[in-house]
């Protein structure tokens, strides 16, 4: 079916565009979305203005990309999950959470198909997470994951104290980094319960004074 654009639809148009397309694919999408419209003598006379529109158009959501863009880049987001021994996480951080926390703090709906991880995060730590909003911005956000029992400003901490080699209480060497703050946190845990009662000495009895007074 021969359309015509009405907007851009990103790798397959621009607004304004004369187009041979599938028939489903105009019937089932864009047609429906108000995208495209059948190529018409009526339509194809609205075609330069629709152009103009559509610049104008593309224009403005650049410009709000690229303020986004700004906004986002080298924000940090945390995310509280359950973890094993190790720092093991019980499940892995998906693209969808990271994509709500940063809607949290930007107030806008960010699409978790433009966010990318570099592999499945399974375990604790800082992560590196980049997030496409238009084909020219792209900003790189970190992604903490923290025990969900820990504040995660504390848990930076940790991790902060750890690549400094500062060994967690309890620890003698320092090691790896997350693996020593999610330690760590099981330390404080164990030092809330306080010292360990000492150790009761019964008295000596006279028995007992007149053998030390015998001698061997």
């Amino acid at each position: 079916m021969r359309v015509v654009f009405l907007e851009d639809v990103e790798g397959v148009a621009r607004g304004g565009d004369v187009k041979e397309v599938k028939n489903g694919f105009a019937r089932n999408y864009l047609i429906p979305k108000s995208l495209a419209v059948p190529a018409t003598h009526d339509a194809l006379q609205r075609v330069r203005k629709l152009a103009e529109q559509a610049e104008k158009t593309r224009i403005k959501r650049l410009s709000d990309m690229r303020a986004l863009g700004e906004e986002l880049s080298g924000a940090r987001v945390s995310v509280g999950m359950r973890a094993g021994s190790g720092g093991r996480l019980y499940g892995s951080v998906t693209a969808a959470m990271v994509a709500s926390r940063l809607g949290e703090i930007t107030g806008r709906d960010i699409d978790r198909r433009w966010v990318t991880l570099p592999e499945s995060v399974r375990e604790l730590g800082e992560h590196e997470a980049s997030v496409r909003l238009h084909a020219e911005v792209r900003a790189e956000v970190t992604v903490l994951v923290h025990p969900q029992d820990v504040d995660p400003d504390e848990y930076l901490e940790r991790l902060a104290a750890a690549e400094r080699g500062e060994a967690p209480a309890g620890d003698d060497e320092p090691g790896d980094g997350a693996q020593d703050a999610w330690d760590g946190a099981g330390d404080a845990q164990d030092a809330d319960a306080g010292p360990e009662p000492a150790a009761e000495v019964e008295p000596a009895t006279d028995a007992d004074a007149r053998e030390q007074e015998a001698g061997p």
